[in-house]
């Protein structure tokens, strides 16, 4: 009779987006309209979320990406998917755990303004970055 093999854990549940908070060390980031890569003074900003969630490695991350109200409902969130992605990428290369990180798309569903201007729809189309302690 062979002994038994143990068990492998079972993996960690995801932390579900609600468990998630603003932070206000964290800086959201803008986009391009119909874009995802990351301009040159979010690249700085991002530099400077990197920055603290290195000294805090305590807290895990929650990227939300956002769009302006253009488009449909499904193409916006893919859209949001990329520019959240493209975010944890940027904060990966620079030395962030992926295993911190957990992105979340509501495309145009929560925007911040709703004026239907070009100013408006740029506060839109944004990264915004939540912590949770672990």
């Amino acid at each position: 009779m062979q002994p038994a093999t143990p068990a492998a854990p079972a993996p960690a549940a995801a932390p579900r987006p609600s468990e998630f908070a603003l932070n206000a060390n964290l800086k959201t980031i803008y986009f391009d309209f119909d874009k995802y890569d990351i301009r040159p003074n979010d690249a700085k900003v991002l530099d400077a979320n990197a920055a603290w969630l290195k000294s805090n490695g305590d807290n895990l991350l929650l990227i939300e990406g956002h769009c302006d109200e253009r488009g449909t409902n499904e193409y916006n969130l893919a859209l949001g998917e990329k520019r959240a992605k493209a975010a944890m990428n940027y904060l990966v290369a620079q030395g962030i755990q992926a295993s911190r990180v957990t992105i979340i798309s509501y495309g145009k569903e929560r925007p911040t303004c709703t004026e239907k201007t070009e100013d408006c729809w740029g506060k839109n189309r944004r990264d915004m970055f939540l912590t949770k302690g672990k």
